[in-house]
């Protein structure tokens, strides 16, 4: 069973940067496009950005210039680049499959907390 493993998070001042990690416990990058995703309190879960097994990158467009994915083959993990960050970047970030999440590949996420 796949297990994926978020981590990287931390609390942060605005305009600062964070690189999270996503480690999955084995090679499903090769045929699924692999997203960030993110829950603040009292809110939705929104994807933010999501890299395609070719590796092409996509962004919501509240973290476009921002935020960078990328991913490492050889590591089975899955990073994001968060840069210029913001006060409503807060939340619990996630990683899974897109566009259909796999319930059991859920981890336990990471916090990223902005202050201002």
């Amino acid at each position: 069973q796949v297990q994926l493993v978020e981590s990287g998070g931390g609390l942060v001042q605005a305009g600062g940067s964070l690189r999270l990690s996503c480690a999955a416990s084995e090679n499903i990058f090769r045929f699924n496009a692999m997203g960030w995703y993110r829950q603040a309190p009292g809110k939705q879960r929104e994807l933010v950005a999501t890299i395609t097994s070719g590796g092409s990158a996509v962004y919501a467009d509240s973290v476009k210039g921002r935020f960078a994915i990328s991913r490492d083959n050889a590591k089975n993990t899955v990073y994001l680049q968060m840069n210029s960050l913001k006060p409503e970047d807060t939340a619990v970030y996630y990683c899974n499959r897109v566009p259909d999440v796999i319930a059991t590949w859920w981890g336990q996420g990471t916090q990223v907390t902005v202050s201002s």
